[in-house]
C-alpha cells in the first residue's frame, strides 16, 4: 500500500499524555523523537500548546506547555527530516503566543475543535497560517455531530487556507462503513487542494482497520502512536501503520526498540489499551471519562455492572 502522499504523524507525546498529564520524561521525548527521526516518520507532535493559567505547572508536565524553548532542547544535535507538530484548541485562541515560524521548531500547529467553535478554529489557523506554519483542524467528537452542522463547518474550511482537515473518531464508535462515508463527505465539500486526515481511537480494537479504510479512500495525513498509546483505549498502533504502507523509506526497527525499552516498562505504571469499559463507551458513542473514571476504582472489573449503568444513564 505505498502511496507517496501519505504522510504519517506520530501523536505519541500529545495524546498518550492525556494519561499522564503530560508528565513524560525528557529522555523519553528525546528518544522518542530520535527513533521516530531514524524511522522516517514525517510528524512527531510534541503535545499542547496550552497557558499556564488554564494548566497550573503544579498540575502538568511540560509537554502540556510545549515551548519553544522546551522543544528546541529536546531536538539539540539529533539530524533529522522529522517535523515537529502541536496541538491547540480552539476555544483557547486568546491565550496562545506564536512566534513566526522561521523563529520556532514548530513546523505544523494543528488546532483541535468541536463544531460548535468552529470560528475560533478559523480564526487561529489564520494566524498560524499567516506566520508560516502548515496547518490542520482536527473536527473532534464527529460521532455525535448533526450531519448539516458538520457540512456546514467544512463549507467554511474550504475557503481557509487550512492545508489537512481531519476525520476524527474520539470516541472509537466507528466502524468501515462510516469511515468511508465521513471521508468522502469532507472530500465533497472540501476543494482537490486541501487534504484528508485519520485519526482513530481504538475503543472497539478498530483504530487500525479504520485507519486503513480511510486510506484506501484517499486520506492521505495518518496519525498512530507508539504501542497505540493515548488516552483510555489509545489509538492507532503506529507500527501497523508503518507494516501496511511499505513506504520504502521507514524503517521499522528504531520503533520496535523503543516499544521495548520504554513502552512495556511504562505499561507497569500507566495503563492504556482495549478493555471492556472502553469497548461500552465505544458502542454507545460516549466520552471514555466515565471509563476512565471507573478504571480507578475497586469496581473497574466490574464489566456487566458498568455496562447496565452506563446504558441506563444514556436510553
Amino acid at each position: 500500500m505505498f502511496r507517496e502522499k501519505i504522510k504519517v504523524l506520530d501523536c505519541t507525546i500529545r495524546d498518550g499524555g492525556l494519561i499522564n498529564n503530560h508528565h513524560f520524561t525528557d529522555e523519553f521525548v528525546r528518544a522518542t523523537y530520535k527513533a521516530l527521526s531514524e524511522a522516517g516518520i514525517d510528524y512527531m507532535e510534541m503535545g499542547y500548546r496550552s497557558s499556564r493559567t488554564f494548566a497550573p505547572e503544579a498540575d502538568y508536565g511540560p509537554w502540556k506547555y510545549c515551548d519553544d524553548e522546551k522543544i528546541s532542547q529536546i531536538i539539540d544535535g539529533i539530524e533529522s527530516d522529522t517535523k515537529i507538530s502541536i496541538m491547540v484548541d480552539a476555544h483557547r485562541v486568546k491565550e496562545q503566543q506564536f512566534r513566526p515560524v522561521d523563529e520556532s521548531p514548530v513546523d505544523m500547529i494543528r488546532v483541535a475543535t468541536y463544531v460548535k467553535d468552529i470560528d475560533k478554529a478559523i480564526a487561529m489557523l489564520n494566524i498560524a497560517h499567516d506566520l508560516g506554519y502548515e496547518t490542520t483542524v482536527n473536527i473532534m467528537a464527529t460521532s455525535v455531530e448533526v450531519e448539516k452542522d458538520l457540512v456546514e463547518s467544512l463549507d467554511q474550511l474550504a475557503k481557509t487556507p487550512v492545508d489537512v482537515v481531519y476525520v476524527v473518531d474520539s470516541y472509537g464508535y466507528f466502524y468501515c462503513e462510516q469511515i468511508e462515508y465521513m471521508v468522502k463527505l469532507y472530500r465533497d465539500h472540501l476543494p482537490p487542494e486541501k487534504e484528508i486526515g485519520i485519526h482513530c481511537h481504538n475503543n472497539q480494537q478498530l483504530a487500525f482497520s479504520n485507519t486503513i479504510e480511510a486510506i484506501i479512500h484517499n486520506a492521505n495525513y495518518v496519525d498512530g502512536s507508539l504501542y497505540g498509546i493515548g488516552r483510555g483505549a489509545g489509538n492507532c498502533p503506529l507500527e501497523l501503520v508503518m507494516g501496511f504502507l511499505k513506504n520504502p523509506k521507514f524503517s521499522l526497527t528504531p520503533v520496535l526498540k523503543i516499544i521495548e525499552d520504554y513502552m512495556i516498562p511504562m505499561l507497569k505504571n500507566i495503563e492504556w489499551g482495549y478493555l471492556i469499559p472502553y469497548m461500552v463507551t465505544g458502542i454507545l458513542n460516549r466520552h471514555p471519562r466515565s471509563a476512565i473514571s471507573v478504571r480507578k476504582t475497586e469496581d473497574k472489573d466490574k464489566y456487566a455492572e458498568f455496562y447496565e449503568k452506563m446504558r441506563d444513564t444514556f436510553d
